[in-house]
């Protein structure tokens, strides 16, 4: 099983879009046994709390289930759990890197990556567009479901 972490600041936005796209598309796939996915945020500032209801709204359209997950910050125990670390931005990488003492097993990777862009995610908190945020993860993740040899 490949264990995959979405990470983004606040856990409520980003990340927990990717946990719930993923989940959906590997579902539809019938890889959904391959898999464990989950997401966390590097901030504390908002755990406990659900997904973001603009986000909710936005998986909705494209009738994305999204789950009970509630906000939480990644540890050292995630690092040394998962397989592949997905961030979405420059500053989640850098606080990824801090925790994971420079990330010495590879796991952790800009997800934009994937698809050939060294870019950030959109953070929809800020741009309110949550639609640009939601094609991007979209485009990553499926390519990095191609990367992983699916």
């Amino acid at each position: 099983m490949i264990k995959i972490l979405f990470v983004c600041y606040g856990n409520i936005c980003r990340s927990q879009m990717g946990e719930a796209m993923m989940k959906y598309i590997v579902k539809q796939q019938g890889l959904a046994d391959k898999f464990f996915i989950d997401s966390a945020g590097t901030s504390s500032e908002e755990l406990g709390n659900p997904m973001y209801h603009m986000a909710v709204m936005k998986l909705n359209e494209y009738h994305i289930p999204i789950g009970n997950h509630r906000a939480r910050k990644m540890t050292y125990h995630d690092y040394q759990d998962f397989d592949f670390i997905l961030c979405m931005d420059e500053n989640n990488y850098r606080s990824i890197m801090r925790l994971s003492d420079n990330d010495p097993q590879n796991k952790v990777h800009k997800i934009l990556t994937f698809t050939g862009s060294n870019d950030d995610v959109a953070d929809p908190w800020y741009t309110r567009n949550f639609e640009i945020t939601y094609q991007q993860l979209d485009k990553s993740i499926r390519e990095f479901i191609g990367y992983l040899g699916f």
